[in-house]
């Protein structure tokens, strides 16, 4: 099932350092975060990843919403990204800020957002997160905007009541235009099992959100797509750069899959 105009897409995250608002802001202005984030888009771009989320992971701990100058400065970083950018951008603005993630990504030409819990309740190190599926499509329309929406199922740092396949079902009745799934934690392994129930029960494409490796890859070949940060960094630490010798093989191995089919 094609995403984003490309079979099985690997998008690569971009992890913003921290931003203004957040406990380990460095208050130096937008330049080094806007500096740091160009490097790894040109190491994706140039290692061949199909697309990229731009991400506040560094911003922890996390607000549910995010505070107004930490969105300031990342409409300003997206926007730059965008310009710049050949593969299309996304964006995920944590913990849960939606509604944020779909107005920068209209005000700044993104073409998709991820959302961590879209509908339902997720139980976090933030509290209990409630899903607003209605509110982001009014949004949505409001802008008159076509950015997609990726959601999240079970998402990663958190606890969840009902069974993977029931989330995933009551996720696509709320119009999404894809799926994810990922393991208990950034850079955990997705469980290959999880993934094959999600695609059994509903007929949106579904991605792969956490944990895909370059000797793992191949067991998630059901899946429409991948999500990659830690692999793609340095020694595969996730506080590192993006290394495009690492993009580049990744991008070589999700190239087999596609090909086998």
């Amino acid at each position: 099932m094609t995403l984003l105009d490309v079979e099985k897409p690997l998008i690569g995250m971009i992890h913003l350092r921290a931003l203004a608002g957040s406990v380990d802001y460095a208050r130096e202005g937008t330049k080094p975060i806007l500096d740091a984030a160009l490097r790894d888009l040109y190491a994706l771009e140039s290692g061949g990843a199909d697309a990229v989320i731009v991400e506040n992971l560094n911003d922890a701990p996390y607000a549910k919403l995010a505070p107004r100058e930490t969105l300031a400065m990342m409409a300003v970083v997206v926007h730059v990204l965008a310009e710049r950018a050949h593969l299309p951008i996304g964006v995920n603005v944590l913990r849960n800020d939606g509604l944020a993630a779909m107005a920068i990504a209209a005000a700044t030409g993104a073409s998709f957002v991820r959302v961590n819990v879209f509908c339902g309740v997720a139980f976090t190190d933030q509290g209990t997160i409630e899903g607003s599926a209605r509110a982001l499509q009014q949004l949505q329309r409001d802008l008159g905007t076509k950015t997609k929406i990726f959601a999240d199922i079970h998402v990663k740092h958190a606890a969840h009541l009902d069974r993977i396949e029931e989330a995933a079902v009551d996720a696509a009745r709320n119009g999404p235009d894809a799926l994810i799934v990922s393991g208990i934690g950034t850079g955990r392994r997705t469980q290959p099992e999880d993934l094959q129930s999600v695609k059994q029960a509903v007929s949106l494409p579904v991605l792969v959100g956490s944990g895909v490796r370059i000797d793992n890859v191949s067991t998630y070949r059901e899946a429409d797509g991948f999500i990659v940060g830690t692999a793609l960094k340095e020694d595969g630490n996730l506080d590192a750069p993006i290394d495009v010798d690492r993009v580049r093989a990744m991008s070589e191995a999700v190239s087999t899959l596609r090909d086998a089919e």
